[in-house]
């Protein structure tokens, strides 16, 4: 199964909501678990550049199933697979995009962040993953 159109939308206002808070507009994306898009939004003053950056985070997040922070340690200098980070047409290995689970914990997806600090990033993307989880 993947992630629905209300988890989708309950993660895209979750998102809205958490980045409104802290003042600092985001690009939001929404990814299934094939990781295609399934919905994105881009809030007005949201940097154009961090467009790219949420859509890849939320694909990388989808299709590895892990935050995509945690992928930086295949990569990093040192790391097990150097290069990692450029296979899959270009993966994204810093905060901010954080895969949908089911209650049975199957992938169903993943939400992508940016716009912020990468601290922001991720406080936003957990506020959008966890929406999605509850809808």
């Amino acid at each position: 199964m993947s992630i629905t159109q209300a988890q989708a939308e309950a993660a895209i206002i979750a998102a809205r909501q958490a980045a409104v808070s802290i003042g600092v507009p985001m690009n939001i994306a929404v990814y299934d678990d094939g990781a295609n898009l399934k919905a994105f939004e881009r809030m007005d003053g949201a940097l154009l550049g961090s467009l790219d950056i949420a859509m890849n985070k939320a694909r990388t997040a989808a299709l590895f199933g892990f935050n995509t922070e945690a992928l930086y340690d295949f990569s990093k200098p040192g790391g097990t697979s150097p290069g990692f980070e450029q296979s899959n047409g270009g993966l994204t290995v810093f905060a901010g995009g954080i895969p949908v689970r089911d209650h049975d914990g199957r992938l169903l997806g993943a939400v992508g962040i940016s716009g912020g600090a990468v601290t922001q990033d991720f406080e936003v993307a957990e506020a959008a993953a966890a929406a999605a989880r509850a809808a």
